[in-house]
């Protein structure tokens, strides 16, 4: 159990403290927003070359779970989209690979929306 839990706190803290330091050595300039695009771009850069698979066999969920791993998600269903369908796949393929992703997020973020009444 150890063995996977270590690695991935690890890979997943040195990921987070990696997108703190951009937006604390930068000041204003690079915000929160500019880091999200960073990582999920990044993710997908990496992803695309073959250098965050062996992050990910390493880490696990800690390189699977930040938002580089939703970018290395969609470089993966878009790669393998277009080995098994063309063209149409290396665009449906990243969709299809973080579809439960996105799906949840949307049902949760939406189910939290109806049960809490948020103030302001």
């Amino acid at each position: 159990m150890l063995n996977n839990i270590i690695p991935a706190f690890v890979v997943g803290g040195l990921i987070c403290i990696l997108g703190q330091l951009l937006m604390d050595l930068t000041k204003a300039n690079v915000t929160p927003a500019h880091v999200l695009v960073t990582f999920v771009t990044g993710g997908v850069v990496l992803g695309a070359l073959g250098l965050y698979e062996p992050l990910v066999k390493f880490g696990g969920a800690g390189a699977t779970v930040p938002l580089s791993g939703f970018g290395y998600a969609l470089a993966k269903g878009a790669i393998e989209g277009a080995e098994s369908n063309g063209l149409i796949g290396a665009f449906s393929g990243g969709i299809e690979a973080t579809a439960v992703g996105i799906a949840s997020a949307l049902f949760f973020g939406y189910l939290v929306a109806v049960v809490f009444n948020p103030k302001g």
